[in-house]
């Protein structure tokens, strides 16, 4: 027997299921099951398995990994264990961070082998009996009634059945099945009871198929991009400085300890080693201030992905609308009132079968103080999708009567009294209801009980509402810069309505035309609409793709097994409250409180924490090119190192201490999408930079000729210097306008305090290194105070040419 697609059992009948998978309503032996079981496997999602230990060593092999590598190397090569060991710690804490956060990724496929472990009842050797569905294969005969999840995916052989599909399938309302009908693995049977022939099991499900696609989905890391593009710049400045400095060190047959400490110095100075740490450190706080917002945080890169992102994919079950039944009009005929139609459909409803569709008008009966506690019920006939429609005999004050509910078109064709015109304008009521998007049944009344005295009551709709939050959601998305786009299952026209009532907008395409074009054009076909009707489940990933292909950071919420694989792939995937497990686990947020307007709030936060990182990335390479070009010009004025490496690591201490409280520093959220343009921060830093470097020559200048400082002298000095420079620069590249237009955070401020001080006393007294006269360190700490302010001229008109 050849494995089969689920595909391959949707248009065909029971019994023609049956010849596919070469089986009888009398079920398998265990023979044959065990030998399909050899051809199938076992009906399990197959996962990749984890090797932790591989995993976590392979943090330390990578571009970023091997440039602290070196440096540690190099440093401990020359006898300076201590600056080795400091960069080995910097490795190893990013590595922990890292590999503590991606081990939840796995989360998904773990709940999916969960959902199919559970018991099920087989025929097998002609005799009914339990078994794990792990042991199901394609031909094996299985009954499913009231509250099972399906195990495998199956076709209904007799029996009628309404199946709860909303987590897999983009329906929101229970599916009425009955003989031919396909039942897929992970739905839950909400009424009936049936016997089925399973088709298909494990990876080959539905179910499985989005199992795969959730493995295969993997978003671009746009934050190690960044990370490496910024190393790769400064790695490449630090080699031709170091290779200038090469050049003439032989010459000038300058000793090999020199060399190889300058070689340290320039990676250690010059490459932003704790870039990873500090981003890290960022989002973590991040991450803290979401989870006070009700917004939980998955994967951590999903923060700065988020202030990034430009489109926003929704689903439109369970985000845009409550995925819930609700009554959303009535419409009463033939001179009846709306609270005759409320009545008969209650009458005609069962609470006790905890139907939706019943329990919806049962509770908006209650809310409209419509009373039927007067009615003896004498006998009722449950909905059966051959006839589609529910009865009731009721008794009221010794008289009987009928109530019915159903399928328009069936309870119309019953009413033998419906004047035509009644009928087109009940058929024309219903066609107006379907293009809002309503489900609407008809309900008609026999006063002596007898079918052929009904009248026509009146139409009740059904709808899926709307958030109430969705409306004020999406405004405040589009003034945030971020494209809505809706994608439903719905026709066309109901996907339009429920687009214009959002305010999503009414550029609404189906997605068969996207499907009908060649490849090439599919992702210019989505560039500007606003919603994708008449999609399939497994469309969402291939829209989510197409829009990353346009160059488009693209954010996906929903909350179906179905949106796993969009949520996975997305750059930000957002699993709503209410999202299945399995959604929740391949999401990077999920959202732990009922609404979607936090969305905005993650958005905007995410904004905030990535001008915090924007702020260190420029802090980080301006020092970067400060340090590279005094170390170097340095080299030509006395042909050795101005600065020492225990003068370096205190200098980057300083600089990196003070840095970390940038992670909750005050900062402004964009009104736009923020996207990293590491070339223009780059030259914004370089100036910054070069600016730096006149000041530190200037101020040596000043130390050598009215100071009077030797080459050790001028090294403390040095290190006095870059740490000045360090706090009083960050104050100034916080604020992209100028640095007096926001007030720094209560911690920054706190620690830049702390640093000038304890660095201060530690130059002053001459604590771990040569002291440094009074009238010097006052000197370089007034120059460093006003060349820095100055700086905030040019850096001003710099950040605004370059867009920062």
């Amino acid at each position: 027997m050849e494995i089969r697609k689920v595909s391959d059992f949707k248009d065909i009948s029971a019994k023609e299921a049956l010849n596919l998978v070469e089986a009888t309503e009398n079920g398998l032996t265990e023979s044959e099951a065990s030998a399909r079981a050899k051809t199938f496997g076992f009906n399990t999602v197959v996962e990749k398995k984890r090797n932790p230990l591989k995993e976590f060593l392979s943090k330390f092999w990578g571009p970023m990994a091997w440039l602290l590598e070196i440096a540690a190397i190099l440093a401990y090569s020359i006898g300076d264990h201590t600056d080795a060991y400091l960069i080995f710690a910097l490795l190893l804490i990013n590595t922990i961070i890292s590999f503590v956060n991606e081990s939840n990724s796995q989360k998904a496929l773990e709940l999916l082998k969960k959902k199919l472990s559970i018991q099920t009842r087989v025929l097998r050797d002609g005799k009914w009996a339990m078994k794990e569905a792990r042991e199901l294969v394609p031909g094996d005969i299985i009954t499913v009634r009231l509250g099972d999840v399906i195990p495998a995916d199956a076709k209904v052989l007799g029996g009628d059945l309404s199946v709860d599909q909303s987590a897999l399938t983009v329906e929101s309302l229970p599916v009425d099945l009955k003989e031919s009908g396909l039942l897929y693995t992970g739905s839950i049977i909400k009424r009936g009871e049936a016997k089925c022939v399973v088709v298909g099991t494990g990876m080959n499900t539905y179910f499985g198929k989005t199992v795969e696609l959730v493995n295969i989905a993997k978003p671009k890391s746009r934050q190690e991009e960044i990370m490496l593009t910024i190393a790769k710049y400064m790695m490449y400045l630090s080699i031709i400085a170091f290779l200038i400095v090469l050049f003439f060190a032989l010459r000038l047959e300058v000793g090999l300890l020199v060399i190889m400490t300058f070689a340290v110095l320039y990676i250690g100075g010059g490459v932003p080693a704790a870039l990873p740490v500090m981003f890290t450190i960022a989002q973590a706080t991040g991450a803290t201030q979401l989870a006070k917002k009700g917004i939980l945080v998955t994967r951590l890169d999903a923060i700065e992905n988020a202030a990034s992102i430009e489109v926003l994919c929704m689903d439109k079950t369970g985000t845009i609308t409550m995925n819930e039944l609700e009554v959303g009009d009535v419409i009463p005929f033939s001179g009846f009132r709306k609270e005759d139609v409320i009545l008969n459909a209650c009458l005609a409803s069962n609470e006790e079968s905890k139907d939706a569709i019943d329990s919806t008008i049962l509770d908006y009966a209650k809310a409209q103080k419509v009373s039927f506690g007067a009615f003896r019920r004498i006998s009722f006939t449950p909905f059966d999708p051959s006839t589609k429609r529910t009865e009731t005999i009721m008794e009221s004050k010794g008289k009987r009567f009928k109530a019915v509910k159903g399928a328009p078109q069936i309870v119309l064709s019953l009413c033998k009294k419906a004047t035509k015109k009644m009928q087109d304008e009940a058929t024309k009521a219903v066609q107006d209801l379907s293009l809002k998007g309503c489900r609407t049944l008809a309900v008609a009344r026999s006063e002596d009980g007898k079918p052929e005295n009904l009248e026509f009551v009146g139409l009740l709709a059904l709808a899926d509402p709307l958030r109430p939050d969705s409306k004020a959601m999406i405004s405040e998305m589009r003034d945030s810069g971020v494209r809505p786009m809706m994608l439903t299952g719905d026709n066309i026209s109901v996907a339009k309505e429920i687009a214009t009532q959002a305010g999503i907008g009414k550029n609404i395409i189906r997605i068969s035309e996207v499907n009908a074009l060649p490849e090439k054009e599919q992702s210019a076909a989505i560039e500007n609409c606003n919603g994708i009707a008449e999609i399939y489940p497994e469309d969402k990933f291939k829209i989510v793709k197409l829009i990353q292909s346009r160059g488009h950071m693209a954010g996906m919420t929903g909350d179906g097994v179905n949106d796993a694989p969009a949520l996975k792939q997305a750059e930000m995937g957002i699993a709503v409250s209410n999202a299945t497990d399995v959604a929740k686990a391949a999401a990077s947020m999920v959202i732990i409180e009922p609404g979607t307007r936090v969305i905005i709030e993650a958005i905007k936060t995410s904004r905030q924490i990535y001008q915090r990182m924007l702020t260190w990335a420029i802090n980080k390479i301006t020092k970067s090119i400060q340090f590279l070009g005094l170390l170097t010009i340095g080299f030509f004025w006395f042909h050795d190192n101005i600065v020492s490496l225990s003068g370096l690591m205190l200098a980057v201490f300083a600089n990196d201490f003070m840095t970390i409280s940038l992670a909750t520093d005050n900062a402004s959220s964009t009104s736009n999408p923020n996207k990293w343009n590491v070339m223009n921060i780059t030259i914004a830093s370089a100036m910054l930079g070069a600016l730096l470097v006149i000041q530190g020559l200037i101020a040596i200048y000043v130390a050598i000729n009215y100071f009077n400082m030797d080459l050790q002298g001028i090294r403390t000095f040095m290190v006095m210097l870059l740490v000045y420079t360090s706090q009083f620069r960050v104050l100034i590249v916080r604020e992209r306008r100028h640095f007096w237009s926001s007030i720094p955070g209560r911690d920054l401020l706190i620690t830049v305090a702390v640093t000038l001080t304890v660095f201060t006393l530690v130059g002053l007294f001459g604590i771990v290194m040569d002291p440094v006269p009074p009238a010097a360190l006052a000197f370089l700490f007034v120059f460093s105070a006003l060349f820095t302010m100055l700086m905030d001229i040019p850096k001003y008109y710099a950040f605004r040419r370059l867009g920062l």
